[in-house]
């Protein structure tokens, strides 16, 4: 069960998507948990959420853990699926409690109240692919299920 979790094929262009999208969270998973790139840090996005958007200080705190650590585990490939999971997860909660009344476009002209899911369907795309394909080439993932298949008994020798 724990190799399903690891497995992952040698593709270089799922290591591309996974390295993006890890990038892209990791960014704003250090807005929110350290205050990197102009962002509130842990306390002002705890307080954000927890204030107009009346989501629970422990909600709050998965939701930033999500984007930072989830982003970290993408970019080195690391537990790649529950990272995506995370991911996918936020991205649920971000689309059902505050971007589905906004429409589904960005706010690209500033003339909307709020920004739109498009955004948010994308990395749940991305998400999904890479819970079922897992983090493809250049990823711990793919070290840690070598590792073990090659230190695994072959069934055909017993």
């Amino acid at each position: 069960m724990l190799r399903k979790l690891f497995v992952t094929e040698d593709s270089a262009a799922t290591s591309l998507l996974r390295l993006v999208l890890g990038i892209v969270f990791f960014a704003h998973g250090a807005q929110k948990m350290l205050g990197w790139f102009g962002g509130p840090g842990f306390s002002g996005t705890v307080g954000m959420f927890t204030g107009y958007m009346h989501i629970p200080a422990p909600f709050a705190f998965l939701a930033i853990a999500a984007e930072f650590f989830g982003g970290l585990g993408l970019i080195l490939g690391f537990l790649t699926r529950i990272a995506a999971f995370g991911i996918a997860v936020n991205m649920v909660v971000a689309v059902l409690m505050v971007h589905s009344s906004n429409g589904f476009f960005m706010n690209w002209t500033g003339t909307q109240k709020g920004e739109g899911f498009e955004y948010h369907l994308l990395a749940l795309a991305v998400t999904a692919f890479l819970m079922i394909r897992g983090a493809g080439a250049f990823s711990v993932d793919r070290v840690i299920a070598t590792a073990s298949h090659a230190a695994q008994p072959s069934l055909a020798h017993s």
